[in-house]
């Protein structure tokens, strides 16, 4: 774990009360960073969605008093940042073809993985599902990297209507290994329907997000975990719903 002041670049409203948030200052390894806001106790844990030329890329939804005082932050102001947190995808773990299921912001994280899987040469699907069309994010990156791309919308204003689970029907891709990110619901249904492998990662509210306060604990089928530092990336075979 590492703590550094990152500068921001770019903290701009992209899609209904999501921002994408760029922080110029190093290029930190791990699944997600977590975040000091001006005001508050906790930081706040965001995932990895890129890191290239010096810069990393976030996304976050306003959600409450502390992300919303996030998207208050202006380009050129610092912030704390804690790196090196989390166990994240493994892209080694797909030998040919992956299919990764996103549900809303859990697009961010499996980017950064499409990016890993298509540097190995690997084929790359993708569904990624909102509730609506004006909360689609990450679609022209995804579909840039990816072979394939499915969206799916649960009023149906883009792409399928329903939820990713109906998109997979529609879809029927065809691939070894999957990864999923995304509400906890989803990821159930999606390791429920998908007969193969894969890893899912996990929510749960953290407090230092370091492993140490063990508020984010787990049962999984070999024991407690912790979703902050065991995770969140989790092994399909190992997670109890």
């Amino acid at each position: 774990m590492f703590k550094q002041q990152y500068k921001i670049v770019e903290n701009e409203p992209v899609a209904a009360d999501t921002y994408r948030l760029r922080l110029c200052g190093g290029s930190p390894d791990g699944e997600f960073v977590n975040l000091e806001i001006p005001g508050f106790y906790l930081r706040r844990p965001i995932s990895i969605c890129d890191v290239q030329e010096g810069k990393l890329t976030l996304y976050y939804k306003t959600v409450g008093a502390g992300t919303k005082a996030l998207s208050t932050l202006p380009a050129g102001s610092h912030v704390s940042v804690l790196t090196g947190l989390g166990r994240g995808f493994d892209a080694d773990a797909c030998k040919g073809e992956a299919l990764l299921v996103a549900g809303g912001l859990g697009a961010a994280p499996l980017y950064l993985t499409a990016k890993k899987l298509k540097a190995q040469g690997k084929k790359v699907s993708a569904i990624l599902g909102f509730n609506k069309a004006d909360e689609i994010v990450l679609e022209k990156e995804f579909r840039s990297l990816c072979d394939d791309v499915a969206i799916a919308t649960m009023d149906g204003s883009a792409g399928i209507k329903g939820l990713v689970t109906d998109a997979l029907m529609a879809m029927n891709p065809h691939f070894e290994y999957f990864y999923t990110c995304g509400p906890m619901v989803m990821m159930r249904a999606v390791c429920q329907a998908l007969p193969g492998p894969g890893q899912a990662s996990l929510e749960e509210r953290m407090g230092c997000g370091a492993g140490f306060c063990y508020c984010c604990s787990i049962k999984t089928k070999s024991g407690i975990k912790r979703v902050c530092k065991d995770g969140p990336v989790f092994d399909k075979e190992d997670i109890i719903w």
